[in-house]
């Protein structure tokens, strides 16, 4: 079970957590492998294949290096799943309190979906001070971002759904973006051409942006 402490103290150091989106083990583990390799050790396996919990179990115990969460989870018995597999925290699309009661009673780190004021003031009420805002760029990037914060002053926002290079900056300015989360750091082609070179590449870059912009 990860520290919250050192999962908080990492992304502060590299706020971006990259979706690793798994079809088998090998390919799983050398994503995660060519994302810490560029300064990424926190990354989030998403529920998105038929392989996926057993994908994360893998790279939990192939990469100890990486903090290693699971993503897209839906369900109780989905956050059951993904922590007998061991997944160090829990993200979902949505705000469902099952899936938070759990994580909370398993001392897990859980950032659940939100996208309204009225979303995120239930969860603030379930005790959290961290949240995914998803689908980011649909829901008003970093101008919604900018008015929620201004009313929910202690929460930190982890923004996903259309982030990449182009915008990063733009989120990762703003003082309540605990991180953001992403797919394009990961793509699909250079996994099927196994050239992880490049996904080395783009995770090094997403630091490089981040670094600049918090500096």
């Amino acid at each position: 079970m990860t520290n919250t402490i050192e999962l908080q103290n990492r992304l502060e150091r590299a706020p971006v957590v990259p979706l690793v989106v798994p079809d088998d083990p090998e390919s799983a583990i050398k994503t995660t492998r060519a994302l810490v390799a560029g300064g990424l050790s926190v990354v989030e396996v998403v529920l998105r294949t038929p392989a996926a919990v057993d994908c994360l179990a893998e790279v939990v115990k192939a990469v100890p290096e990486a903090i290693v969460g699971a993503g897209t989870v839906l369900s109780e018995q989905h956050a059951k799943q993904v922590v007998q597999a061991g997944a160090q925290f829990i993200v979902s699309p949505g705000l469902y309190e099952p899936v938070v009661r759990f994580a909370q009673a398993q001392d897990l780190p859980v950032f659940p979906g939100i996208t309204t004021p009225s979303e995120a003031q239930n969860a603030w009420n379930m005790g959290l001070r961290s949240l995914k805002f998803f689908p980011a760029s649909l829901a008003g990037g970093p101008a919604m971002l900018k008015a929620i914060g201004s009313v929910f002053k202690d929460v930190k926002f982890m923004p996903t759904g259309g982030v990449s290079a182009a915008n990063l900056g733009d989120y990762l300015a703003l003082p309540n973006v605990l991180a953001c989360g992403g797919s394009w750091l990961t793509p699909r082609a250079a996994i099927a051409e196994d050239n992880y070179q490049i996904i080395t590449d783009l995770a090094a870059e997403a630091v490089a942006i981040a670094v600049k912009t918090r500096s």
